[in-house]
Order: C-alpha cells, then sequence, then structure tokens
C-alpha cells in the first residue's frame, strides 16, 4: 500500500463514529447508539455557525498542526534517546574490552608522587602469543609472555611539552623484587637484561608490574600508568588511522624478518616511502635484520620513527571523541592497563588531556647507552642528568615546562647564602652509591655534584642499604678531592679504603635531608642525547641509518 491511500484510509476511520477515539469504551458506546445523528449536528454547525464554524476549522487546523510539531518532537527524543543508547552501548563495549593488571604486585617501595602536574606513562610492546596473537607474530602461544620494546612518556606538566625514552630490551639493569604468581616476591637481582622483567613468574601474560617496578627503581621517576600494547592491538590501531606513513632505505625481504630461512623469498618493502597497515606495519617494526647495523638500537629508531608517523596521523585526522572512538574500540581489545586507566572515560579522558601537545613539541630519544659485549650498559652520568631533568619539567633543550608561573625566577638577594655555592668540582670524579632503600636518592646526589662541576663516574646501589650515616670513601692520594666532595653532604664522615678513587655511599641521613628533599638543581641534559632526538613531525625519510 502507498503512504497516500495509507493516508486516506486512516481519515475515513477517524470520521467514522464507531472508531474515533478508540481508546475509550464510554465514548465508543454512545457513538454506536447515535452516529448518525452526530454526523448530522456536525454538519449543520458547518452550514449554520457562520463565524463559530470558521473559528472551529481554525482549531482544527491548528490542531493538525500542534499534532504534526508533536510527532517531530517526539521523533527528535526518539532520535537522542538511541544516540544516547548507543553511546552508551559502546562505552560498555570498550570498558568489556579493558584488561587490567593487578596492582598488587607494584613494589611497596616506591618514588613519592612529585607536586609536579605532569605524568609518566609506561608503554610496553608485548611479544605474547596468547589471544591469536601467534597468528600474527608466529611462534607459539603457550611461551613466556615476553616484553618486545618499551618506553617512558613523560608528559610535561604543562602538557605542551612530551618525551619518550626507549630502553633497549637488553639494557643491563637490576630488578626489584616482584610477585610472583603463587603471592610470594622474587629477591632483588642484579645486571639482568631488561626484558627479563616481563617474564618474572613464567606465566603467558607477562608480569606488567614487575618491568613497571624496574622502570621506577632505574629512574627513581614514580609511573603513573602503564599500557600494555600487544601485536593485534598495534595492528588494529594502524588499520583505523588508514595506514601509518613510512620510508625504507633498501628494500627488504621475507628473510630479513626471519632470518632462519634458507632462501630470500618475496620482497615485503620496497625502498623509498609508502603507508604500510595490519600485518604489514607490524612487520616493519620488527624487522631487526636487512636494514642498518641489525641492531636493536637500529630497530628502536625505526620504531621511534613509526610512533612518529603514527601521532601526525592521528593528530591529522582530529582528536575528538567521536575520532577517538574508533582508535579505543580498536586498541582495547588488546590493551591491557593499570587500574587507574581500567575504563573507557578514563582511557579517552587520558588521550583528550594530550590534545594539546604540539608535534614539534614531542620529542623520541634513546636512554644513554654503551655497549657492553652483547648487552648494553647504561652510560652514567648522562642517564641520571636525563632523569633529573624530566623530574624537574625541563625540556632537551633546557626550558622550563612546569607550567608555574615565575618558574625561571631568581631568588631575591636577600635570600641565605648556601655554604657549598662556592664548591667546585671542576677535573674531580666522583661515584656515587645508594646505602638505603630510598629509590632514586643516588640521582638526585649525582644530580647535585654534576651541578657543581663533579664528574660521575656511575650511580649504582651499595652492597646493603642499611647505612645510616653518609661516608666519602677515598683511596691513596685522594682526601683532598674526598673533602671537597664532603662539602656538599653536611655531615658526612670520611673513610680511607684501598681502592682508587673517590666514592659517596649515601646514608638515611641524607635521604631525611632537606636537600634531598628539595628538588634538585636544573641540569642540562647531555648533549649526546638531545642532539639525537626525534620529533614527531620529522620527515619520514629523514635520518634513515637505523643504527
Amino acid at each position: 500500500m502507498s503512504i497516500t491511500s495509507s493516508r486516506r484510509t486512516t481519515s475515513t476511520r477517524r470520521r467514522d463514529g464507531t472508531r474515533d477515539d478508540e481508546g475509550d469504551g464510554s465514548r465508543r458506546q454512545g457513538d454506536t447508539g447515535d452516529g448518525e445523528g452526530e454526523r448530522s449536528r456536525r454538519r449543520r454547525g458547518g452550514q449554520e455557525g457562520g463565524a463559530g464554524g470558521s473559528r472551529r476549522g481554525g482549531r482544527d487546523r491548528r490542531r493538525k498542526r500542534g499534532g504534526r510539531g508533536r510527532t517531530v518532537l517526539a521523533l527528535c527524543l526518539s532520535l537522542l534517546v538511541l544516540v544516547v543508547a548507543g553511546a552508551g552501548w559502546l562505552y560498555m563495549r570498550l570498558n568489556g574490552d579493558i584488561n587490567t593488571f593487578d596492582a598488587g604486585g607494584l613494589s611497596d617501595n616506591r618514588p613519592a608522587a612529585g607536586s609536579s602536574k605532569g605524568e609518566n606513562v609506561l608503554v610496553i610492546g608485548s611479544d605474547a602469543r596468547t589471544g591469536g596473537n601467534s597468528a600474527l607474530g608466529g611462534g607459539d602461544q603457550n611461551d613466556i609472555g615476553r616484553s618486545d620494546t618499551a618506553f617512558l612518556l613523560h608528559i610535561y606538566a604543562d602538557h605542551q611539552h612530551a618525551v619518550a625514552v626507549s630502553i633497549p630490551r637488553d639494557t643491563l639493569v637490576t630488578i626489584p623484587p616482584c610477585k610472583l604468581p603463587d603471592g610470594s616476591w622474587t629477591e632483588t637481582q642484579t645486571d639482568k637484561m631488561f626484558n627479563a622483567a616481563y617474564s618474572v613468574g613464567g606465566t603467558t601474560e607477562g608480569n606488567p608490574a614487575c618491568t613497571q617496578n624496574t622502570v621506577e627503581n632505574l629512574t627513581g621517576m614514580r609511573v603513573d600508568h602503564t599500557v600494555v600494547v600487544d601485536f593485534k592491538g598495534f595492528a588494529a590501531l594502524t588499520r583505523v588511522v588508514g595506514g601509518v606513513e613510512v620510508c625504507l632505505p633498501n628494500d627488504i625481504y621475507q628473510r630479513d624478518l626471519n632470518p632462519n630461512r634458507t632462501v630470500r623469498g618475496k620482497m615485503l618493502f620496497a625502498k623509498g616511502p609508502q603507508k604500510v597497515s595490519g600485518q604489514q606495519a607490524l612487520d616493519y617494526v620488527r624487522i631487526r635484520h636487512g636494514i642498518g647495523d641489525g641492531s636493536d638500537i637500529g630497530r628502536i629508531k625505526r620504531q621511534q620513527a613509526f610512533v612518529s608517523s603514527l601521532l601526525t596521523k592521528v593528530k591529522s585526522n582530529g582528536l575528538t571523541p567521536t575520532k577517538l572512538f574508533p582508535l579505543a574500540d580498536a586498541a582495547t581489545k588488546s590493551l591491557t592497563v593499570d587500574p587507574g586507566l581500567g575504563s573507557a572515560d578514563k582511557l579517552i579522558s587520558f588521550a583528550m588531556s594530550m590534545k594539546d601537545i604540539d608535534l614539534h613539541n614531542t620529542k623520541f630519544i634513546t636512554i644513554p647507552w654503551r655497549y657492553q659485549g652483547e648487552r648494553i650498559a647504561i652510560v652514567e652520568p648522562d642517564a641520571d642528568a636525563l632523569w633529573a631533568a624530566l623530574r624537574a619539567d625541563r625540556t632537551l633543550d633546557g626550558k622550563d615546562a612546569s607550567g608555574r608561573k615565575n618558574a625561571g625566577a631568581q631568588p631575591s638577594a636577600s635570600a641565605a647564602p648556601d655554604p657549598a655555592a662556592t664548591v667546585s668540582g671542576a677535573g674531580l670524579s666522583v661515584a656515587v652509591y645508594n646505602g638505603t632503600t630510598v629509590t632514586g636518592l643516588a640521582g638526585h646526589a649525582a644530580s647535585v655534584l654534576t651541578a657543581h662541576g663533579f664528574t660521575v663516574t656511575g650511580t649504582d646501589t651499595a652492597r646493603s642499604q642499611d647505612h645510616p650515616d653518609t661516608r666519602v670513601e677515598y683511596g691513596p692520594g685522594q682526601e683532598a678531592t674526598a673533602r671537597t666532595v664532603a662539602l656538599l653532604f653536611p655531615g658526612a664522615q670520611l673513610a680511607s679504603v684501598t681502592a682508587p678513587g673517590v666514592s659517596v655511599v649515601l646514608g638515611q641521613d641524607y635521604a631525611d635531608s632537606p636537600a634531598a628533599k628539595a628538588s634538585a638543581p636544573p641540569v642540562p641534559v647531555p648533549s649526546s642525547v638531545a642532539d639525537s632526538a626525534r620529533s614527531a613531525d620529522d620527515n619520514p625519510c629523514s635520518d634513515l641509518s637505523y643504527g
């Protein structure tokens, strides 16, 4: 039946007294007895009523218009209900997809939360093969979960700058006590590869809390959030944004991705710029051989270039809730996060908080490193200077990004003079050891020494962590240097030892001192770190040496 004929039928039924006002039983009964009389009166009213009949006609027309208005309003309200219900359904769907790890595995001995409004987010790329990931990355789905890549993202307090510090998986670090699946805790492990922290406990899902503990112990910075992305999540993200621009310095073949192949295989990537997504994007960031020097450092540089390009694409698409919903939908299916990000609104709110960060002010660097055999050692005091700068919300080029008013103001001339202000350590070397359980203490002391011109040869944990007092130990012929060092640590004891050099063993007295609790003096990030930084807006074809 056509729309026109349907309307005619409805109109006829309404003129029929037996069908008018069908929900009212008493009215229907009266109409049945006097239907014809009612029609006659209506006709007479139309003929005899004169102006009154016209007024009634006008009211009838207004009622019709009013009915149409109510219909439109009802339709709008219905659409609004559907939109709200759809948004609610999507939130429920996103919430149902988010996995969180047990916060009970986080250390009780964490760095204190800073006064800064900045945030530190640990991003871990997992090569776990569970949940269908083996189809993308190969391998046994029952393998122990491992971290394939990781970086610490520091969002400065002004929310206009950010820096991502990559930590190579082969970096030698100290893994602090971590929780095992049976509820017990491990002992501290020294000189272990960084990615071993994620495998503590031997589960297929991995141990994000242990990796977070390790990063906090390494940096002396509190990690506010941890996000783990697996193969599926990564591939889905690249598809949702419509592909990511990359650039290759040479052709890449199947054997470059899997060096165990006996033949070169087909070409996976051609030399030059191109767009990749899904499995191809995953292959790109995993390639280690056949490009650059074949090292993990080279692969990290390539991954940094990829994430830079991904951020550029996301920003160009627009950081709005509408644009973020598809991203969140794709990501949450394969994300594991800390409980602080365990809901859709928290994730989207966090993403929206970064919308004002300029791409040029988003930097990617690698922790200061050097080769130690086949492993990677952290270079000090460069790393300590980097962490100190981030804790103070200073950018790689030394700018204050704390967002505080008058942050760069100098103290007034009437301020009490610092008795250690004239200490100069130019040409003097010293090592720093933390003899307490307070994390980040050695890095803080190293920053103080570096600010006074000393060369800090390294920082580490002392053999025991129950030192009540700070000691400055010195070898033969080093007493004068030791006394100069002691000027920066009031009350420190001098101790002669047989080993050469000078070292500071920090005690609980230093941890409790105002100097340790005050923010560290601004220390510039070493040029070797700052000069190698990559900006998110850099051309993807720039710096293609990749190690």
